[in-house]
């Protein structure tokens, strides 16, 4: 493994976005409302789109029974598992919408459920979820149909019942297996838990088990994460998304429940993550891409490695670029040249619905300069490299001309070990993969104009 120094990474251990989108969501505008996206939808179903590419979908269900203080979703916490019909009844009347402008039986090869805590439908919900997205959709054979699961929610019962439902890919959320941080960050679930779980998973058939985890967290240390980190390879899921803690409590109402002083120093921090990335790759992982590892013969990595990996805003993806269809509170959507996100409150998401429109409360129309560096920064964060060639040939420019600023900026990465030049190609080092987030920033147009980067999340 190439060794990543302590100076790089405290270097890059500034704020920036985690591209699941250019332009990203900071940059939707109110002025994009549910006219622009029905335009959208209406020139996909009458287009050749409609017979290419299958859709992916995203369902957000935003209940959880208690609050985890570091979260950062858009969320309910309520014990009142009555909520959850109205809801379901809200997301029945938003796909209707759908398919008055998209067409009945549009195909769908990707469908993610996440949260929230998706697992606060009770079975039989869910089943009504599942049954009502394929009276209106053809979910394909072969397709990643996902859901997170908070592990303190189910059984092994209920696994199979998420299999039976046609799920076949699971994320548990675990963050940290220490019981003192996870006192800190009131979300308690003991390890034993976990690893039946995964157990039950595999024994099930699931084809793919990630489990998420945390780092800079309250209480953590740098000895405690290692014995997370050793019980994460022992328990050996096929996928590992590790994620830095962002403290934005000015931004996110449950972190002010957190105590600032409990926080790892920023010395700790990135000792953590270099302990993560060697324990990783002793196990055998390999390193997907900006927090995202997966086992040499997880579909994920078999896509990295063959050049068709893909990026979306539920993060890396083997399914191709396709539009995204977004459901439920704060949903995002990606349709054509065109991102769209939903209302933000329950309240406002239902009065939309109550009007007869769909709840679209902001989004964007993008630019052919966006679609451009949405080209180069996509494959910079998938492929690890960009090839001036096929960049010109697809968006019609001199790609040194076009980006002689951009290509200088980079030099100073070449200097790094962190990329490689050369008058056809920009590539990506093993050591800069670690770092892809700041290298793809170097083509962000609105961050070079825009300093305030507070907003995001570290990008290491």
């Amino acid at each position: 493994m190439t060794t990543v120094t302590r100076e790089l990474l405290e270097r890059f251990d500034v704020p920036g976005p985690r591209y699941t989108s250019y332009p990203t969501a900071d940059r939707f505008v109110e002025a994009f409302g549910a006219r622009d996206y029905e335009l959208a939808l209406e020139q996909r179903r009458s287009g050749p789109a409609a017979l290419a590419l299958p859709l992916s979908i995203y369902v957000h269900i935003p209940f959880c029974e208690s609050l985890c203080y570091y979260c950062a979703c858009n969320k309910i916490i309520t014990k009142h598992h009555e909520r959850s019909a109205p809801y379901l009844q809200l997301l029945s009347r938003e796909v209707d919408l759908h398919v008055r402008h998209l067409g009945r039986g549009a195909s769908v090869s990707q469908l993610h459920l996440g949260g929230g805590t998706p697992t606060f439908f009770n079975d039989e919900e869910l089943a009504e979820l599942m049954a009502m997205l394929r009276r209106n959709f053809s979910l394909v054979p072969g397709g990643e149909y996902s859901i997170e699961v908070d592990p303190r929610t189910v059984d092994e019962t209920r696994l199979e019942t998420l299999a039976r439902l046609g799920f076949n890919r699971l994320s548990f959320g675990v963050q940290d297996f220490d019981p003192t941080v996870q006192k800190a960050v009131h979300r308690v679930q003991p390890a034993e838990q976990v690893f039946a779980l995964v157990a039950a998973a595999r024994r099930i058939g699931f084809e793919s088990v990630n489990v998420d985890l945390i780092y800079g967290l309250p209480k953590q240390t740098p000895e405690s994460f290692d014995r997370t980190l050793a019980q994460v390879t022992e328990l050996r899921p096929d996928r590992i998304a590790l994620y830095a803690y962002a403290h934005l409590p000015e931004r996110f109402k449950p972190q002010r429940r957190i105590i600032a002083i409990d926080l790892p120093g920023a010395g700790h921090k990135v000792s953590m993550l270099a302990r993560a990335l060697a324990s990783f790759d002793e196990a055998g992982y390999v390193y997907v891409g900006m927090d995202h590892f997966a086992l040499p013969e997880d579909a994920l990595a078999v896509a990295k490695r063959q050049g068709r990996l893909h990026r979306n805003f539920q993060g890396y993806s083997t399914q191709p670029d396709c539009d995204l269809i977004g459901l439920g509170v704060s949903a995002i959507g990606k349709v054509g040249a065109t991102y769209s996100q939903n209302a933000k409150t329950l309240e406002d998401y239902e009065d939309l619905l109550d009007q007869g429109q769909l709840p679209i409360v902001r989004g964007l129309g993008v630019s052919r300069d966006d679609l451009l560096r949405r080209a180069v920064i996509m494959a910079l964060m998938c492929q690890g490299e960009v090839l001036f060639e096929s960049i010109e040939s697809a968006h019609l420019i001199d790609f040194r001309s076009y980006f002689g600023a951009e290509l200088e900026r980079l030099e100073v990465m070449q200097d790094d070990g962190l990329v490689e030049l050369s008058d056809t190609a920009i590539r990506v080092t093993q050591m800069g993969w670690f770092f892809v987030r700041g290298v793809a920033m170097v083509f962000d147009k609105y961050l070079q104009a825009d300093r305030n980067r507070a907003r995001f999340s570290k990008i290491i």
